[in-house]
């Protein structure tokens, strides 16, 4: 896809989203299982994923380690805003890679020490581009690829969270 076929596709949706707000607001669902044992099974799309407890908690390492799936789910995210950010402004990325590293003290998890935060205290994420950009160009990149990935700023400035539970009785 290039600088045109990308504005081509995102134009009308730009349109249609100033004229009708509404039609802008979607909600996005994802859905599990619960599986044998300590696991969930998890519908991605393209395939079917068995999260499980991580070895540093009791897991046997067969299954996805849902931490792990949260950078995955970054490291995808911000991939593709920072293509489309380059692919619009025309700027030259001829191949990368995304990283992304996040801190973890399992103590919290576990219930080990009550002074512990549950969840990841830091995210690094790195982008190693081969491209002949500026450095202004390659600042600019970062910038906007930080403004309009969808992960990365549902995390930034994380959104009203809720939970509830049911139990169906047969």
């Amino acid at each position: 896809m290039d600088r045109e076929d990308l504005r081509a596709a995102q134009q009308p949706l730009k349109d249609r989203y100033r004229d009708e707000p509404d039609s802008a607001r979607i909600t996005l669902r994802a859905t599990g299982t619960l599986g044998e044992e300590v696991s969930c099974s998890v519908a991605t799309g393209a395939a079917m994923a068995e999260a499980g407890l991580h070895p540093a908690t009791g897991g046997d390492g067969l299954s996805v380690c849902s931490g792990d799936m949260l950078l995955q789910a970054l490291v995808a995210c911000a991939g593709v805003t920072l293509r489309a950010v380059a692919t619009s402004l025309d700027i030259p990325v001829r191949a990368g890679a995304v990283r992304a590293e996040g801190d973890l003290d399992f103590r919290g998890t576990l219930a080990v020490s009550k002074e512990v935060p549950v969840g990841f205290s830091a995210i690094r994420l790195r982008f190693d581009l081969d491209s002949d950009a500026s450095e202004e160009q390659l600042e600019t990149l970062k910038r906007l690829t930080e403004r309009y990935c969808v992960v990365y700023q549902t995390l930034a400035s994380p959104p009203t969270l809720s939970v509830s539970a049911a139990a169906a009785h047969s």
